[in-house]
């Protein structure tokens, strides 16, 4: 069956990289005195790389602005659309955006730049590092039509980062009735953190209840274990693994890219 991914990416099992914006203003490690123009020099050097190294689709976060707010302050989604606004002639594959953790801004954001798809926490209620976590998914759907959004596609990620859903249900249920009563484009499955790996029997779980929804695996894909988590799920987004030696706060390398897009393109044809 043809979905929206085919239609977007061109390719089976698609990796979209994660293109992780320096801290912005507003954020507590926001370097005032390098400014805005560090942020974006940063940002067209990596995205460079990440093109150089073969990725399928990019995604743009705001991934230093921690400790992250659920309902992120005004200055944090404009500096993002300058940031893209100054790559728009420099991006080459489809890109999606992500304003942590904030699912209203990322639409905002993704309507303002002409990003195709977001991803966020758009429902349930958790208990997290960042406090009491609560979702209205239905206003989002609304505001995403209200604001002319209705074209960008929404991931959900169903398994939160740092995060516990507060209701007592199996992943199971949790994906088939999100699929059912929310409609999401697709879902992504996190581990603990960024970069840590995704528990594979999970990834399954909600392969196996999402239906026709195409399924992420949302973190800690490494060249080593590619091949079989997209023997699970339709794509992957994939942020640490690229960046030099593998460590979050670095920068991405084009090489680390290429390795792992190598291993991509060779599972890819098996398929």
């Amino acid at each position: 069956m043809t979905s929206w991914l085919d239609e977007v990416f061109a390719v089976r099992k698609p990796v979209i990289a994660m293109l992780h914006l320096s801290a912005l203003p507003g954020d507590p490690g926001f370097d005032s005195v390098a400014g805005i123009r560090a942020v974006v020099d940063r940002a067209r050097g990596e995205l460079a790389a990440l093109q150089e190294g073969g990725v399928d689709g990019v995604m743009i976060s705001n991934e230093f602005s921690l400790p992250y707010l659920t309902q992120t302050e005004p200055i944090t989604a404009i500096t993002m659309a300058r940031v893209i606004g100054e790559l728009l002639g420099d991006f080459a594959v489809p890109y999606g955006v992500n304003v942590l953790w904030d699912g209203r801004a990322s639409i905002d954001l993704a309507v303002a730049t002409g990003a195709q798809w977001v991803r966020e926490i758009f429902t349930g209620v958790y208990a997290s590092d960042f406090g009491l976590w609560d979702t209205n998914v239905g206003a989002v759907a609304r505001h995403r039509h209200r604001v002319g959004g209705s074209g960008v596609k929404l991931l959900f990620n169903i398994v939160p980062e740092s995060a516990v859903y507060l209701a007592e249900r199996d992943l199971a249920s949790v994906t088939a009735t999100t699929v059912f009563a929310t409609r999401p484009d697709a879902i992504c499955v996190s581990g603990l953190t960024a970069g840590a790996s995704t528990d594979s029997q999970a990834l399954q779980v909600v392969k196996n209840s999402a239906g026709d929804v195409p399924v992420f695996v949302n973190t800690g894909v490494r060249a080593d274990n590619a091949a079989a988590q997209l023997s699970i799920a339709d794509g992957a987004i994939v942020g640490t693994y690229f960046k030099e030696d593998g460590v979050f706060e670095n920068r991405a390398v084009a090489p680390r890219v290429a390795e792992l897009m190598s291993v991509v393109r060779e599972f890819r044809q098996t398929l």
